[in-house]
């Protein structure tokens, strides 16, 4: 009975410490997990703008970096760039919202250009080109996807290796493509980003949130870099 009652509170403890929101277990470490909000700083981020973090829109509340709604300070990047990673975060929005992580940053543009993983409310996106975990206006997700109702955490991935890409939503892998691919750069043509050369193509860049005007939330943000 003894050893019973031990064990539950050994499992239970166990899983109080890996839902500690914006910390990484040991495995996680020994893996190569980084992590890019610990829930207190906006250390390792800055305005796509400027070299400096926004000073409007974007606030760290109760573990969260958050942004505000309607209060433009526009998007924020990593300082650091990337080619080959597994980026996860957990996100939440409320009913009608919208937002989005972009990868393949890269200021040689100058613009805030790049792959988008899509984080909206499905009522509202005009197809599923738009809709969330798609590659935005590119290539969209798998019908079934998990989600979770507005104001619930949502937890995400991107899978970049080589030239191949993941999204994943959930625990489950919504989508997967290849830059460069015939898929991919026969679309291109078909959206806004046609003005930009080899757009659709892998490039090493910065990760950016982006600052739309209605609120949302992020927390255990994380990369581990691939070779």
């Amino acid at each position: 009975m003894k050893n019973t009652i031990f064990l539950l509170l050994s499992l239970a403890t166990h899983f109080i410490v890996a839902a500690e929101p914006n910390t990484l277990t040991d495995a996680e470490r020994a893996e190569g997990w980084k992590l890019l909000f610990d829930g207190k700083s906006v250390d390792g981020w800055r305005s796509y703008k400027t070299k400096d973090f926004p000073k409007a829109g974007w606030v760290v509340e109760n573990g969260t970096l958050h942004k505000q709604a309607s209060v433009r300070g526009g998007d924020i990047m990593t300082i650091k760039t990337y080619e080959n990673f597994e980026f996860a975060w957990e996100w939440k929005i409320l009913e009608k919202g919208n937002n989005g992580v972009k990868y393949f940053i890269t200021e040689e543009r100058k613009a805030t250009v790049g792959h988008e993983y899509q984080m909206t409310d499905d009522a509202t996106a005009h197809d599923e080109f738009s809709s969330t975990a798609s590659f935005y206006l590119v290539a969209k997700p798998a019908a079934d996807k998990p989600m979770k109702p507005f104001g619930k955490w949502n937890t995400s991935r991107i899978v970049v290796n080589g030239n191949h890409v993941e999204h994943w939503l959930n625990g489950a892998k919504v989508l997967e493509y290849d830059c460069g691919s015939d898929a991919i750069m026969t679309q291109v043509p078909e959206t806004k980003f046609k003005k930009y050369p080899g757009f659709g193509e892998k490039v090493t860049g910065h990760i950016l949130l982006t600052d739309h005007k209605d609120p949302c939330w992020f927390r255990n943000v994380k990369i581990r870099p691939l070779k």
